[in-house]
């Protein structure tokens, strides 16, 4: 069985953007990619894809599949329904589950449930026992068994002598250790970036120094781990972050970064219904904090030039129960693998190139985790994403594949679709 892929625009890091080609697809492999192939047979499915673009499945880091434990908000099943959906051929899920991911066996229980499904699970490890932030988990058993690398995930270290231990410990199998740079004490009962729009909502503030802190901390930790710690800091969101963090790899440091799609896209003048948002959109209540322009501006530029090495999207669903609230009382998060590409045509396709949008979001992932990056070329496997620029629709309750609804683009007019082939 054929089936015949016409006029896409393949694109590469560091290759650029073909020009139109067509991919020619054999019971699951590439069999031929070039300009001007015809169908083999009367009987091969023709797509007709004008104007639209082809990469290597995407990957999105620090999902939040909720399995086990927290089903009702999403699980594995559900989670690669709605990643395929959204372009998505690879998941690295947070550990923040019921038990927490903190040893060998919630591993293997990720991966044999896993198995088999159209897009590829790969489970991040806590770093302490229940993501409690005391006692160090079983890294290196986890670390035989899958785990890719290691994080508290939603829980940020607040230990300094435990993040050490880690990446110190880690370093005999050159393992990566993930933080998220909250200051819990500084922000807390934040609900929003502090500033004026939060001054002028009521809305008690999450300093940027909680943020500034925590990534100052954590990148003196690892110059004393030595030459051989390596750090991920987890979901930048101010622009002095983004400076630290620059000036930490002109010094040689074993550091990469982060940043959450949402924090490049919107701002907290959303939240006063001054970006086409509603007003107190509790969809819009996310962790980090949706910040200022500056702010915004200095992240982009940070994507741009390899400051920050990838982008995510922040994944974390929630029921009804815990988002359907006043603003002060909803938790934290929004999904975002089904809009991940809209977010990215809407507000950013003007400021990233889509090249460095498919490094960002296809190839670093992989890069910084150490796992293949496969290619989109003859003889490799049918599994790569489409997506269409210039498609023009409405995300419905009825398409929403995740369980959970707790997006801000529900029933928005949105431009630019993806989906995952194979």
């Amino acid at each position: 069985m054929y089936t015949l892929h016409q006029n896409l625009r393949v694109v590469s890091a560091g290759k650029g953007v073909s020009a139109p080609v067509d991919i020619l697809v054999k019971e699951g492999v590439i069999a031929e990619i070039g300009p001007g192939i015809q169908a083999p047979t009367p009987e091969t499915e023709v797509h007709q894809h004008n104007g639209a673009f082809a990469s290597i499945p995407w990957t999105d880091l620090g999902v939040y599949v909720c399995d086990p434990g927290y089903e009702h908000r999403e699980d594995v099943h559900s989670a690669a329904k709605a990643a395929a959906a959204g372009g998505f051929g690879a998941l690295v899920t947070m550990p923040n589950t019921l038990p927490a991911v903190h040893s060998k066996s919630e591993i293997v229980y990720l991966k044999s449930k896993s198995a088999g499904l159209p897009v590829h699970f790969y489970p991040l490890g806590a770093i302490s026992n229940d993501c409690a932030g005391k006692d160090i988990a079983e890294l290196y058993d986890m670390h035989t068994a899958g785990a890719v690398a290691f994080t508290d995930g939603a829980s940020a270290i607040q230990d300094a002598g435990l993040l050490l231990r880690a990446m110190q410990y880690v370093t005999a199998f050159n393992g990566l250790v993930i933080n998220r740079p909250h200051h819990k004490t500084i922000a807390s009962g934040g609900q929003m970036h502090e500033g004026i729009v939060s001054t002028s909502l009521g809305l008690k503030g999450i300093p940027a120094l909680s943020e500034h802190l925590m990534v100052q901390r954590d990148l003196s930790l690892l110059e004393y781990a030595g030459t051989a710690a390596r750090l991920h800091i987890h979901l930048v969101s101010t622009a002095k972050s983004v400076e630290m963090i620059r000036a930490a790899k002109a010094a040689g440091l074993r550091i990469t970064a982060s940043v959450a799609l949402a924090n490049l896209c919107f701002t907290d003048q959303a939240l006063a219904m001054e970006e086409g948002a509603s007003p107190f959109d509790s969809n819009l209540k996310t962790m980090p904090p949706i910040r200022s322009r500056t702010d915004a501006d200095a992240l982009i530029a940070g994507v741009n030039d390899g400051t920050i090495d990838f982008i995510c999207t922040n994944h974390r669903p929630w029921d009804e129960e815990a988002k359907n609230l006043e603003f002060p009382y909803a938790e934290f998060g929004m999904t975002g693998l089904e809009t991940a590409y809209p977010m990215y045509q809407m507000f950013l396709a003007k400021h990233i190139s889509t090249e460095r949008f498919v490094d960002a979001i296809a190839v670093q992932p992989l890069v910084i985790l150490g796992l293949p990056v496969p290619a989109l070329e003859q003889g490799a496997p049918a599994r790569f994403t489409i997506f269409h620029p210039e498609t023009e629709w409405t995300l419905t309750t009825g398409q929403v594949q995740s369980k959970s609804l707790n997006t801000p683009l529900l029933g928005k007019p949105l431009q630019g679709r993806a989906y995952l082939v194979g």
